[in-house]
């Protein structure tokens, strides 16, 4: 047996919050994505959605991955086999899987490798965005997908699922492609860097991306700043860095890491550790202009050896997370959510509290609220910019079993308001007000 904790719906303040369906994964075998509504309840399922990333679009319809084909579900190394666009009904309306030709179980097959994150162009990201809905055909989709190889300006490893970002068209066209690996003379990494990354890229992480979405229109770019045009590329390392991609030229045109030790800026700001869904807030969202990024924590990183990291990889180390939104030009945090924003009782200096290592993301919502996706815990939460939490879901579909573990995570949440689904009718809104903890307790079973 393991701890007592409750799930679903466990804190909600309908006044509060930007109501609406809530859609993640769910990686229990069978299960799939999930769209639920504000009191915690499934209101639509696709069990046959088991990718990393899914996406409502306009009128009921869910872009996502598909594994199963070639390799098992969620299959980390491999990503998903297809990306698919359903209606509401079923109906396939779009469909890719010719990013990579892989060798498995003695059988050449194609692959579209999805992995972590998929936009349709129309929206710069792939939430709800007001006046600035995601094109539903003949538009092309941005994503993240692998392609195995050896990358000798990298490292001497052989990488089996190196990151790279394609836009693939809607006739199925790869027609704009990026990769980290062969652009690793931009990254700006130290000498003591590079030689930890050729010595042991660990997981490829070294070059390894964990979003990609569009820069979108912004007050920067319009003030004259080309760096932020909006057709540019914004994604992150798995490392310590956050970049901008000139996607007419290829080149890096703005970016915060590998280093942070030279620039005041970059001091204050502090090392950006592991991070996720790093993302410009696009325009018609309190933030606008800013980025918004989990910042995740634990170890990331390259560079001379210290007593944590010996051999030099995963030489930065923090043991909490937090969600910064930053102004891009001067590098100063706008806002943040940490353990001790949220009301935790941290002790002084413990912000361990709020803590995903891996995965997690960050949502913009139009009332001005941050949804938090706290991968690691299962746990979703809004929280408004005075740190109050408005409301809370804690994954109750908690049995599956990676690696000897039972793992309950949610890759990404993402909120839509009610009339992004049609068929549905508004369902009724309940709040849910927690007990107290200290006069929380269960009782015991009668004999």
């Amino acid at each position: 047996m393991y701890t007592v904790f409750p799930t679903g719906t466990t804190i909600y303040s309908p006044e509060k919050c930007f109501n609406g369906y809530t859609l993640h994964p769910s990686h229990q075998p069978g299960v799939g994505a999930l769209l639920i509504d504000m009191n915690g309840n499934v209101v639509r399922s696709w069990p046959h959605f088991d990718g990393f990333m899914v996406n409502l679009l306009p009128e009921g319809r869910i872009l996502g991955g598909q594994t199963g084909r070639v390799t098992s579900a969620y299959n980390h190394t491999f990503g998903s086999d297809d990306v698919i666009q359903e209606d509401w009904h079923g109906h396939v309306e779009w469909h890719f899987n010719q990013a990579d030709e892989m060798a498995f179980d003695g059988k050449r097959s194609w692959s579209a490798r999805q992995n972590h994150d998929l936009v349709r162009a129309g929206c710069p990201v792939g939430y709800y965005v007001p006046g600035t809905p995601p094109s539903i055909e003949n538009s092309p989709t941005l994503m993240l997908s692998y392609r195995s190889g050896h990358y000798p300006q990298v490292t001497r490893d052989y990488l089996p699922r190196a990151t790279r970002m394609i836009e693939v068209s809607w006739s199925g066209d790869i027609t704009w492609d990026w990769m980290p690996a062969e652009q690793f003379h931009q990254f700006g990494h130290s000498e003591a860097a590079k030689n930890a990354i050729m010595r042991h890229c660990r997981n490829q992480h070294g070059v390894f991306q964990n979003t990609c979405s569009y820069v979108g229109p912004n007050p920067w770019f319009d003030a004259g700043d080309t760096r932020l045009s909006p057709d540019n590329i914004i994604t992150d390392d798995r490392g310590t860095m956050i970049y901008i991609i000139s996607k007419q030229t290829g080149e890096i045109v703005w970016k915060v890491g590998p280093d942070y030790s030279m620039d005041p800026a970059l001091k204050k700001l502090g090392c950006v550790i592991g991070p996720h869904h790093a993302h410009i807030i696009p325009r018609g969202l309190p933030g606008e202009g800013n980025i918004l990024v989990f910042d995740n924590g634990g170890a990331a990183g390259f560079g001379a050896p210290n007593p944590g990291a010996p051999d030099g990889t995963w030489n930065a180390l923090r043991d909490h997370s937090r969600v910064l939104e930053i102004n891009p030009i001067t590098l100063e945090i706008v806002w943040e959510c940490t353990a001790r924003t949220i009301g935790y009782p941290c002790g002084g200096e413990d912000f361990s509290k709020f803590y995903s290592r891996y995965k997690s993301a960050a949502q913009r919502l139009p009332n001005g609220n941050t949804l938090i996706t706290e991968s690691n815990c299962g746990r979703v939460f809004e929280v408004a910019r005075d740190g109050e939490i408005v409301w809370e879901y804690i994954n109750p579909h908690n049995q599956a079993k990676r690696d000897g573990l039972f793992v309950s995570d949610v890759f990404r949440a993402y909120r839509y308001p009610y009339d992004w689904v049609p068929q549905l009718d508004q369902p009724l809104e309940r709040a849910v007000i927690p007990p107290e903890n200290g006069t929380f307790r269960i009782p015991p079973v009668s004999s």
